[in-house]
């Protein structure tokens, strides 16, 4: 793979666009599968077992997330030097490394690992997460190597190859669970998840061996070159820790939410995927798309700054009208979506999780936006150590948060952890003043047009149909006040690439 051309290339809004709507494919799969879940299962002591495992898969496929954004600076600058295909073979030799013990250990520990996820539950509990583990921790090491393929293709400014195998995977693992759910039970979307992962590696790594054919590469150009296997992982785990312990915030809750009552850890579980969702889809996108872009311009406090509120304007606009929505038929949205056993005060209680995880995800966009970032400045040092301040304060946290307002409490703990975490990183960027005022300012004008389009439907209609005309309102609002830091958002993130 030569040196780059220049080329105009996309914008970061249309590479943004573009891995957004593959982010939502990949989103719409997940919550096709929490249905089929709901449907086939209800709300049960399986279920629960079978999301403690799917924690441990967000977990790993985070950590895949991380070091596909962590590795693109590193490759873009590979492919100016004219050596993207070795530094792709060498952090390929330096995945294997991680991934392979971590599948063996899964393999020849999973009952006892079951056990303390499900919080010495049920037996029922266990066995459905230890039977799910064997398959789901395979699946989400094989996106570790499906995020540097797209990392490699991001470099040579390809977005749409990756976002197509995401999106082919989603559906071949979706179209399985569907065939195979009702005779072999819930085990069988475990199975449909490891295809998915297996399709989403398949895709982006046969473009990069086409582009390498196009291109006429040596197969001496293949030989790994770059830094030592030390200090890849080194990089790894940098890249690695702060996304994963985001995660395990989540994942400490589970232990708590277990000891509230059967049904507790998958009503949880499912508010929290909803939120995650809609921070995937929003800030995630933007924060992968524009990390090559800002290596390629430079990044200073000022710009920092200036990034991280852009991207998250456009991101807090679109959760703001989905919170609304939420927080008036959150209820009937739930029971419409998961069926029956979802109805009544089980649905009105997710529902009302996902509005009370609304500042975990105003939190969680300013992460998103702002993670990538430590790596286009070379800013990493701090975050293993940002990681485990944050997991250490957590576990207290949701103990008594738990305590005190059950599943609320712990939403309200992971926002709590969350924010400081954001802190942290904006103060390592120095823009933690600048950011943090924007990122304010930016919520503020948001929640105060999300409480103007909602409530006066609220005040007279009924919860489905105000949650419509909220919706309706909230785009009119929207598109006529156009908040100033909205407009210079879009223009920003129009002009970056």
């Amino acid at each position: 793979m030569s040196k780059r051309t220049d080329s105009p290339g996309l914008g970061s809004l249309a590479s943004g666009a573009l891995t957004a709507a593959s982010m939502l494919v990949v989103t719409v799969f997940a919550a096709a599968v929490g249905v089929v879940i709901a449907r086939e299962f209800g709300r049960s002591e399986e279920t629960d077992g079978f999301f403690t495992s799917y924690g441990v898969f967000i977990v790993i496929a985070l950590a895949a997330q991380a070091i596909r954004i962590a590795l693109l600076p590193a490759l873009a600058r590979a492919r100016d030097e004219g050596r993207l295909a070795g530094e792709i073979a060498g952090y390929a030799i330096a995945l294997a490394a991680v991934a392979v013990p971590l599948v063996v250990l899964v393999e020849l520990a999973a009952d006892e690992i079951a056990g303390v996820l499900t919080g010495d539950g049920s037996a029922v509990a266990q066995d459905a997460s230890a039977e799910a583990l064997r398959w789901m921790v395979p699946a989400a090491a094989a996106y570790l190597f499906a995020g540097l393929a797209a990392s490699g293709l991001a470099a040579l400014d390809d977005y749409a190859t990756a976002a197509l195998g995401y999106a082919v995977g989603s559906a071949v693992g979706l179209l399985f669970i569907l065939a195979r759910v009702e005779p072999d039970g819930i085990i069988a979307v475990a199975w449909g998840m490891a295809l998915n992962a297996t399709v989403a590696v398949a895709i982006p790594a046969a473009g990069l061996v086409f582009r390498a054919a196009r291109e006429r590469m040596p197969a001496v150009a293949v030989r790994p070159s770059g830094p030592p296997l030390k200090e890849r992982l080194a990089r790894f785990a940098a890249a690695a820790a702060l996304p994963i312990a985001l995660q395990m915030l989540y994942v400490v809750c589970l232990p708590f939410a277990g000891r509230l009552g059967t049904g507790a850890v998958t009503s949880f579980g499912y508010a929290y995927l909803a939120a995650a969702s809609l921070v995937t889809v929003t800030a995630f996108s933007l924060g992968l798309v524009t990390s090559v872009p800002l290596t390629r311009a430079g990044l200073g406090p000022a710009r920092a700054a200036l990034h991280v509120v852009s991207a998250s304007w456009i991101a807090l606009a679109l959760i703001g009208a989905a919170a609304g929505v939420f927080a008036l038929a959150g209820g009937d949205v739930i029971e419409a979506v998961l069926g029956d056993a979802y109805g009544g005060g089980v649905g009105e209680e997710v529902g009302r999780l996902v509005v009370v995880l609304s500042p975990w995800m105003i939190a969680s966009v300013g992460v998103n936006v702002a993670f990538p970032l430590a790596f286009v400045d070379g800013r990493t040092r701090a975050l293993p150590w940002i990681a485990a301040l944050a997991l250490a304060f957590q576990v207290p946290l949701a103990w008594s948060a738990a305590e005190l307002l059950e599943l609320d409490g712990l939403a309200l703990a992971l926002a709590v952890t969350t924010f400081l975490v954001l802190g942290a990183l904006l103060r390592e960027l120095g823009a933690l003043v600048d950011a943090t005022r924007g990122l304010a300012t930016a919520a503020a004008v948001v929640a105060a047009i999300t409480v103007g389009a909602f409530l006066p439907p609220a005040l007279v209609l009924g919860s489905a149909a105000a949650a419509l005309a909220g919706l309706g309102l909230y785009a009119v609002l929207v598109g006529a006040l156009r908040p100033a830091g909205l407009r210079v958002s879009w223009g920003y993130l129009r002009a970056l690439r």
